[in-house]
């Protein structure tokens, strides 16, 4: 802002404060201040006599992002001096509308005053459709454009991957490389980036790294710090710590990036290692940084480190924990069998516990089977959320761990008499760009007979070496070989007999799923790497598991 007021200061002392061109650069600094400088902007705005198109444009585009709603007042006040827009007035009005869900009779003023075919406003419409999740909208606008430019490419590929259609955001990328002759920039990779991502689609992963560095764009901290996380989210640890060392310049969120992508492969130790390491550096841990340690933490069963990093956030970094941290905590106490801890932990967090944080102790009572404390914490989670699928089925799975058949029965018996129903589990393999489905117990699937006759011939040949299913998840008391039965058929198991029985030349079998991997198809997993010589990479909804030779990344600590 001292620039702000010494500009001013300047134009006042040399009488150029009334001049159109100087007010001008004098709005336009003080939009580069905001959203400091935003009240002081208005006061110069209100001594502006006759405000031209420019400076409305500049007015409006200072507050399109910090307070939308002031933005929207000087375009209507544009509107009613009869000062007429042009094409760079409409993208900042949309944006201020779309962060305000209003606005969509822009759309026909644009049409109205003839700027349908102006590229400007059009790519603020798709911009303006897409924050709105009006995919169908946006889609529209960009197919019905005579003239499209690389923003108009990047906004709706933007959009797509967004609104989770990230097959869609790919093949649009694809497409832009066919028909029009634009070199990609950073923004638009940074939203292929985020689309492969999140499919988990490590050999596309790849081929967009290596699209990167036949484009010559430079690995700038934003670009490198999403391929650190692509990479992680895709399963591969060697490729992220490889873009990491390969980056020349790394912030707070690349040193992030690469804790949490350590962190959910099981590897406690290296984010430690690297979290002392960015210290060391002078770089300042933010809150999401202090979430990726604790994951760490978490996932090894680092207690005591757990501990030593948590009371640090406010005795040596002066950041008030937040609600996520003391998740993170419970989820440590947890999962390392500390139950009373945990719950006294909840019990005297000053900050209200809310709903994740209680399922996430009630997660941990079913796992170490404490039914007593699961119980107490059902009752805290019916306060909240009397609703939820998943609490009913891990208090239900509780019972069956220690043979309370009666009890389990009672809780699915109130489940369906509340019209609660278990969210089904399913798993993808994404072989050669092809997206293969898997449900649990599901026999709609190609070649389903096949894959569910195959994978009983490897249960039976496992037995041979060891492997006794685990069924104490399994809905009721039920004779042992049903229950077997049921525990079969898996979504998990099933792509990898899919798998095994149609890609037989690949050493590494990658599967995504939605749900936490279960006791049974972790042992399962353990016990084929080991016959079939193969390495599985299972990304559950909590982290990524490592099968090969018979063991688990995790230690058969999850």
């Amino acid at each position: 802002m001292n620039n702000v007021y010494k500009l001013h200061a300047h134009l006042l002392k040399t009488g150029l404060h009334e001049d159109p061109s100087s007010l001008h650069r004098l709005l336009l600094s003080c939009a580069a201040c905001a959203p400091d400088s935003l009240s002081y902007a208005r006061s110069l705005f209100a001594h502006i006599h006759s405000p031209d198109t420019l400076a409305f444009n500049t007015i409006i585009r200072a507050h399109s992002h910090s307070s939308p709603l002031h933005a929207l007042s000087f375009f209507t006040l544009m509107r009613r001096r009869f000062v007429s827009p042009d094409h760079y007035t409409f993208p900042f009005v949309l944006k201020a509308g779309s962060r305000l869900r209003v606005g969509f009779e822009i759309h026909s003023l644009i049409m109205k005053l003839g700027f349908h075919s102006d590229v400007y406003a059009m790519n603020g419409l798709i911009s303006f459709y897409g924050g709105l999740k009006y995919v169908e909208f946006a889609r529209q606008v960009f197919d019905e454009m005579t003239v499209k430019d690389l923003i108009s490419w990047s906004s709706m590929i933007s959009c797509l991957n967004n609104n989770g259609l990230w097959y869609e955001a790919l093949c649009l990328f694809k497409q832009m490389q066919i028909v029009g002759n634009f070199k990609a920039d950073e923004v638009t990779m940074l939203s292929v980036i985020s689309a492969v991502s999140s499919l988990g689609a490590l050999e596309l992963g790849r081929w967009i790294d290596s699209f990167v560095r036949r484009s010559d764009l430079k690995l700038t901290v934003p670009l490198g710090t999403a391929l650190i996380d692509m990479y992680s989210r895709c399963g591969s640890v060697d490729d992220f710590i490889r873009i990491f060392d390969e980056m020349p310049k790394r912030n707070v969120l690349t040193w992030t990036a690469l804790i949490n992508g350590l962190a959910v492969h099981g590897r406690g130790r290296e984010a430690l290692r690297a979290f002392d390491e960015m210290k060391e550096l002078g770089l300042q841990p933010d809150d999401i940084t202090f979430r990726a340690v604790l994951v760490a933490c978490s996932h090894g069963g680092l207690v005591v480190d757990g501990w030593r990093v948590f009371d640090s956030i406010k005795n040596e970094h002066n950041i008030e924990p937040m609600l996520e941290h003391y998740g993170c905590m419970v989820d440590l106490l947890g999962r390392a069998g500390l139950m009373n801890e945990a719950f006294e932990f909840v019990e005297k967090m000053p900050i209200r516990p809310n709903v994740v944080i209680w399922r996430t102790l009630l997660g941990a009572c079913v796992s170490h089977k404490n039914v007593d404390l699961a119980e107490k914490v059902r009752e805290r989670i019916y306060e909240l959320d009397p609703s939820h699928d998943g609490d009913y089925v891990l208090l239900s799975n509780a019972y069956g761990g220690i043979g309370k058949w009666v009890e389990k029965a009672v809780v699915r018996t109130s489940m369906r008499e509340k019209r609660i129903s278990k969210e089904p589990g399913y798993s993808y393999l994404n072989v050669d760009g092809v997206i293969h489905e898997f449900v649990s117990g599901d026999n709609s699937l190609p070649k389903s007979d096949d894959t569910k006759d195959f994978l009983v011939s490897i249960i039976r040949s496992l037995s041979d070496e060891g492997y006794i299913p685990c069924t104490s998840n399994v809905l009721h008391d039920i004779e042992d070989e049903e229950k077997e039965y049921s525990v079969s058929y898996h979504s998990e198991k099933l792509a990898f007999a899919f798998a095994l029985l149609n890609y037989k030349d690949r050493k590494t079998i990658r599967i995504m799923k939605n749900l936490r991997i279960c006791c049974d198809c972790h042992c399962f997993m353990k016990h084929v790497s080991h016959k079939f010589n193969r390495e599985i990479i299972i990304r559950d909804r909590n982290r990524f598991h490592h099968f090969s030779d018979g063991s688990c990344s995790c230690q058969d600590y999850w």
